[in-house]
């Protein structure tokens, strides 16, 4: 068998096609998820806080004190940019939450489905 229908056979396995297409989903859920965090949540977030925009909350390491992380990057000052961490660990927890919903829906689905035969 040559080295090109190993591969061939290797690709066409219904793993490797059902892995690429879950990846190439993710990729279009990230973004949703990434809108619905940035847009949706945060601001909500922001007002329950006073109006705090965490995505510009961040500590200069160096130099003096910086009106917004742009700024502070434009000047090529190191930071701890919390507020992007923030973002992040929000965005985790819902990509998580619901990859939760959805497996669990998946799994009840499979209980009641009668049995075959």
């Amino acid at each position: 068998m040559s080295m090109m229908s190993e591969f061939k056979e290797f690709a066409m396995k219904g793993s490797v096609l059902d892995l690429a297409i879950g990846v190439v989903i993710g990729g279009a859920f990230q973004k949703i998820v990434d809108s619905m965090v940035n847009d949706i949540i945060m601001p909500v977030v922001g007002l329950a806080t006073g109006g705090i925009d965490f995505t510009n909350r961040f500590v200069a390491l160096q130099g003096g004190p910086f009106a917004t992380l742009e700024a502070a990057k434009a000047a090529g000052v190191p930071t701890l940019s919390y507020g992007l961490f923030l973002n992040q660990v929000l965005t985790f927890l819902i990509v998580a939450f619901t990859l939760f919903l959805v497996i669990k829906g998946v799994n009840r689905a499979r209980r009641t489905e009668p049995a075959a035969g």
